[in-house]
């Protein structure tokens, strides 16, 4: 049977619902409230966002709570490859325990080993699911590749496509010599959330025109798509002779009325970023190098091969701690990664985690959202900046990041220091990430500059 619907401000306000559909045999004992939590975008061709508490995009939240999901869905995939007809019982209780805050550890020292399988291919979307696919593909032990935004750098685009309801549709598909897409093994692709799951098949077909496999799996946090888009993906997998899994931590539904995207745009045009400006705060800022070697990539943007994993592991631990020493003694550090670089950031905040310090993170965003300061609306603080739409360029655009505050699951307010790890994205002076954050927020913010990485 359905589940009730959750109820929300948004749900009060513009009757924006979700609900839980049935997980069947692979329930994994968690729900969309456990997982989800409605916004509204600025954005005029949708008008919900659906805002994960366990990604670390939008909303600050412990680094083993974003681990501990990604590698599970991770698990899952590798289930779904292998035949398996159920999922591990020990695997729900360790879910629910993490991502309701009793446990947050539990679910990673719950999962399996790494089994890696030869032939898979793991690709995650721009610029939401960089670190989640990161992590399915650990899992995995696959190599990654995630789509980008950016066009810079000496590595040609292999292939692009459109996602067309978001707020920045274009995405390219650049991987370098170490990582090709050809290949007869199973291709996973991973995004937040599979609302139609209409991109990810486009995604297939143009693969798949190119590089033909005999099996495909979608896999995201939730998969909210309604029987009419899983039609459309049965018929894709019908006409190209593949196979077209979907695997996900929970399925539900999202109930919109229509002419909302029309009547949230007319309501609330012209918004401001709830960011404190006008008060007169201190702007402790400082700025540090943070090592990294420029033939080791932080992230999936060009591709990462199984074989820079061991090399990313044996290095990591030295930037973390120079880290460390730049962090002192604050008990409560949030880490912000940089647009599309979120799993480099995110592993640094979870190897920054000792007795004396607490870490969270999250990542700054091209995404649009409306920013209301009442109970029961996730995004509360909204804090708008110039960045360099990428390194190689002059050209700036403006950015966000949101909350950036102590996650509410661990007491809320604001955290002890703030460290931006960043690849070249950020600008000096009152308008760039360091300074808008520091005086958003009135916490000291440490900008981390990665060195040896280009783009």
């Amino acid at each position: 049977m359905r589940a009730a619907m959750t109820s929300s401000w948004v749900a009060d306000h513009y009757g924006i619902e979700v609900a839980d559909e049935p997980a069947g045999p692979w329930s994994i004992g968690l729900t969309m409230a456990d997982l989800t939590r409605i916004a509204l975008r600025r954005n005029p061709k949708r008008a919900q966002l659906l805002v994960s508490t366990v990604l670390g995009k939008h909303l600050p939240v412990d680094p083993r709570v974003v681990c501990g999901t990604g590698r599970l869905l991770g698990a899952m995939v590798a289930r779904q490859l292998a035949g398996a007809a159920e999922l591990p019982a020990q695997w729900a209780a360790a879910a629910v325990a993490t991502v309701r805050g009793a446990e947050p550890g539990r679910l990673l020292s719950a999962l399996p080993d790494p089994a890696p399988r030869p032939g898979v291919v793991t690709f995650g979307f721009a610029e939401t699911a960089t670190s989640l696919g990161h992590l399915v593909a650990d899992q995995l032990g696959a190599p990654y590749l995630h789509s980008t935004r950016r066009p810079d750098g000496p590595v040609p685009v292999t292939a692009e496509f459109v996602e067309s309801h978001s707020h920045a549709t274009d995405h390219l598909l650049r991987p370098d010599a170490r990582l090709t897409l050809a290949g007869d093994g199973p291709l996973v692709l991973v995004d937040d959330e599979l609302s139609t799951g209409r991109t990810a098949l486009n995604v297939v077909e143009a693969l798949h025109a190119r590089f033909p496999r005999e099996r495909y799996v979608l896999a995201g946090l939730v998969d909210v798509r309604s029987p009419a888009s899983d039609a459309v993906r049965a018929e894709l997998a019908a006409r190209l002779g593949c196979r077209i899994d979907v695997v996900s931590l929970v399925r539900g539904t999202v109930s919109v009325p229509d002419g909302s995207a029309e009547r949230v745009a007319r309501d609330l045009a012209g918004s401001p970023p709830l960011d404190g400006r006008g008060v007169d705060r201190p702007v402790a800022v400082r700025e540090v190098p943070l090592p990294w070697p420029a033939r080791l990539p932080p992230g999936g943007r060009h591709g990462f091969a199984v074989t820079d994993r061991p090399e990313f592991e044996v290095t990591l631990p030295a930037a973390a701690d120079a880290l460390a020493t730049a962090c002192g003694d604050a008990g409560r550090v949030l880490v912000l990664g940089t647009e599309e670089l979120m799993y480099l950031p995110l592993r640094l905040a979870l190897a920054l985690r000792s007795a004396t310090r607490a870490t969270a993170f999250q990542s700054t965003t091209r995404s649009p959202v409306h920013a209301i300061d009442a109970p029961g609306y996730p995004i509360r603080r909204r804090i708008d900046f110039a960045s360099l739409v990428h390194p190689g360029s002059r050209e700036r655009a403006e950015r966000h990041v949101y909350h950036a505050g102590w996650p509410e699951s661990a007491g809320g307010g604001e955290a002890d220091l703030i460290v931006v790890v960043d690849d070249g994205h950020a600008v000096p002076g009152p308008t760039g990430v360091a300074e808008s954050v520091a005086r958003a927020t009135g916490t000291p913010v440490v900008l981390a500059r990665l060195t040896g990485v280009a783009g």
